[in-house]
């Protein structure tokens, strides 16, 4: 009989030091946190303006943007005055692996520009909108609701998050527009939905704003491939 508390408290000493260990790896405070997915919410237009314009529109809108983002974001690691000037104005919503003067990682707005320039060129764009949509909004779902409430470490993040994760993404699979609306079509996306969470919780070497809707991405086209392969894609130009 004694069994049982002992496993329970043993249970609850565990699920707060992985608690702990969650709250130690964050980089910046939660006021901060919310402050910058609040800014990566503004990248929810790239796919919700993609929808209306053609590939390479897109692709001459979001190439120019990324190279200047990029410029800037090489600067701050070379040149003292564009260093002091970023830091002094961003410096407080970066990351601590985006401010490493020795892996000199990119910021995430210059990687989700990256990651929306491959992904329009690689998939078809109801796939590329899909995918781009859920880490969008999943993304700042996630890293929210895990630094509030995450307890238990899933991979490098939390379960909780990983859970908000599958949960926002599965709501945009049923608001994101498809191809015909096929009842499979919703089933490609939960499966690409579950697998992003995954992904979004192991990312450490590559940026989960590019491992991300490139997983989802790939998923989706090879079930599309298997499940449906009938249905043209490209119907979406």
């Amino acid at each position: 009989m004694s069994e049982l508390p002992i496993d329970s408290h043993e249970a609850r000493t565990r699920t707060t030091s992985e608690s702990e260990h969650l709250q130690s790896t964050a980089t910046i405070d939660y006021k901060s946190e919310f402050i910058r997915k609040s800014i990566h919410l503004c990248s929810l237009s790239i796919p919700t303006i993609y929808f209306f314009i053609s590939k390479q529109l897109a692709l001459e809108i979001l190439v120019p943007l990324f190279l200047a983002f990029l410029v800037v974001d090489l600067a701050r690691f070379y040149h003292k005055p564009v260093q002091s000037w970023f830091y002094r104005w961003f410096g407080w919503l970066l990351r601590k692996h985006e401010t490493d003067q020795s892996t000199k990682r990119l910021t995430g707005a210059t990687n989700i520009l990256f990651s929306a320039i491959v992904c329009i060129i690689l998939f078809p764009k109801i796939i590329t909108i899909n995918a781009f949509a859920i880490l969008i909004i999943s993304d700042i779902t996630s890293a929210l609701f895990g630094r509030r409430f995450g307890k238990r470490k899933f991979f490098q993040k939390s379960l909780e998050g990983a859970m908000a994760f599958f949960v926002s993404a599965t709501v945009v699979v049923f608001l994101a527009p498809k191809v015909q609306g096929l009842a499979m079509e919703y089933v490609i996306g939960i499966i690409a939905a579950a697998v992003g969470a995954v992904v979004e919780a192991a990312s450490t070497t590559i940026d989960d704003n590019i491992s991300v809707p490139l997983a989802i991405g790939t998923l989706m086209w090879a079930l599309y491939a298997l499940l449906l392969p009938s249905l043209n894609l490209y119907l979406l130009v």
